[in-house]
């Protein structure tokens, strides 16, 4: 098993690169050589719902996809990220359905938060409904009726295969260390999905509530701590989280840079995103575009709403054609205030209108940001919106989740865009400069972006005019200086 280590990361189902984890070890070696480090293999335990996320059980690998020697071939191979949901687990899973049939005999019966009971007077007040943070305008939760005929109401802070789990549960905490133990066996970096809905506490927003959030953090991270294995949280929310989180050490993602870098392409100003690049964690993963979509609320704060609103608006038109299919917006309801759009539903090729330029010098900018870079399946491939998928019916975030055949990306690989980007990908993995220190160039209001990565003899260089959308990229050591790349 690799352990974790500074060269970008792939995100990917274990069926969206061909059919199985086969076919995408062989996808990997026939077509991305070099290109990789690492691979963060999104669910791929058996799931009744969201797309995996719902997860029955963690011991097996659903037999659709593969084994465990499958997901270790892969590790022997690339550092591997996997998926754990510290928040909620499947209605179908073996406790959750223990507690249906035994109901307050159960032993399970800790795990599941009821909503009656959780607040003082069996129901939250307006005021407690209205400060809480939460994805559905009702409240979150769902009726279940027991086997001996007891309905009850449980905490549901997302869809219906899911149920949330009490953290501060015994039950709950076996279950961690149970299975936290079992899939630290196989890769060395964990990520903690919608961590911060698990500290719940009445008359606050339910979200990263502290200090509760830092004990649930503490509880799951006690069976990584025993294998060394490290972890990663996902948190869609205002970028302060992420900068405390990094605060305490901890990897964080980048979520703010997607939405930063399609405002200075769309704008031609580079004053916000230079901003963030000199305060931005530096111990981070990050990102363009992910299985979700394109986090709005990350950037609240770095750029005004104006600003904000300017991008909204963009992507909008272009994703006009797949707005009739969309059942629902991806809202938030937060304190004291109406709903409001999450995140855009779109890929990242698309948001940025399909030009070549534009994107490949977004990627240059990403593998040159302070972090690891993580670059997503759809995004590897300049993948468009998928508007058929919506046209079947399924879920608005499919737009970005197409699930290209062997030979489909056999012959998308072949894009000469493509083999650029592939080319600069190698480039970043194999340069020692980017283990050293950064120098991000100072804001002029010209539209101009300098990054200079040091490490010893060895500097890699991206000099970028987001007005005309060229850029060069240069490296230099003890044998002098070359051109990596130029537009």
């Amino acid at each position: 098993m690799k352990k974790v280590e500074n060269k970008i990361m792939l995100i990917t189902y274990a069926n969206t690169m061909g059919e199985n984890l086969k076919a995408l070890d062989r996808v990997l070696k026939r077509h991305f050589s070099g290109v990789f480090g690492g691979v963060h293999v999104l669910p791929f335990f058996p799931s009744s719902g969201d797309r995996g996320f719902a997860v029955i059980h963690y011991d097996i690998v659903d037999p659709a996809f593969g084994d465990w020697e499958d997901i270790d071939r892969l590790g022997a191979q690339y550092y591997l990220m996997a998926d754990f949901m510290l928040n909620h687990v499947s209605i179908r899973c073996a406790e959750f359905q223990d507690y249906m049939q035994n109901g307050d005999s159960s032993p399970y019966k800790d795990m599941f938060i009821d909503w009656n009971k959780f607040w003082p007077n069996g129901e939250p007040t307006e005021a407690e409904l209205d400060v809480m943070y939460r994805r559905k305008e009702k409240g979150p939760f769902m009726s279940f009726t027991r086997a001996d005929g007891k309905t009850v109401n449980l905490w549901n802070t997302f869809f219906q295969e899911q149920v949330d789990i009490d953290p501060y549960s015994a039950a709950t905490q076996d279950y961690y260390r149970r299975n936290l133990g079992l899939i630290a066996k196989h890769v060395p970096l964990i990520r903690f999905d919608a961590f911060a809905y698990a500290s719940k506490k009445p008359g606050t927003s339910c979200f990263f509530v502290e200090p509760e959030i830092w004990d649930v953090l503490e509880t799951g991270m006690q069976p990584l701590r025993e294998s060394g294995t490290e972890m990663l949280p996902e948190i869609h929310e205002n970028y302060t989280i992420q900068l405390k989180m990094a605060e305490k050490g901890y990897w964080v993602y980048d979520f703010a840079l997607p939405m930063l870098l399609l405002h200075a392409l769309l704008s031609g100003r580079t004053d916000r995103l230079i901003h963030w690049l000199n305060i931005c964690p530096r111990k981070q993963f990050t990102t363009l575009d992910t299985h979700d979509g394109i986090g709005v609320v990350d950037v609240v704060g770095l750029l005004s709403d104006e600003e904000i609103e300017e991008v909204r608006t963009r992507v909008d038109e272009i994703t006009l054609p797949a707005q009739p299919y969309m059942k629902f917006p991806s809202m938030i309801k937060t304190s004291g205030k109406q709903a409001q759009r999450y995140q855009l539903m779109c890929s990242y090729y698309s948001a940025l209108g399909a030009d070549d330029r534009a994107y490949l010098l977004a990627r240059a900018v990403q593998f040159f940001t302070p972090g690891i870079p993580q670059v997503y399946y759809v995004g590897l491939l300049a993948g468009e919106n998928d508007i058929e998928s919506l046209m079947r019916g399924e879920e608005p975030r499919s737009i970005n989740r197409h699930s290209y055949t062997e030979e489909e990306i056999a012959k998308t690989v072949q894009k000469p865009m493509l083999q650029e980007m592939y080319r600069i990908m190698r480039f970043r993995n194999e340069c020692p400069a980017f283990d050293g220190a950064v120098e991000i160039g100072q804001d002029n209001a010209n539209g101009k972006l300098s990054i200079a990565w040091k490490n010893g003899a060895h500097t890699a260089r991206l000099s970028a005019d987001f007005a005309t959308k060229d850029f060069t990229i240069s490296s230099e050591d003890e044998n002098g200086e070359r051109i990596i790349y130029a537009q």
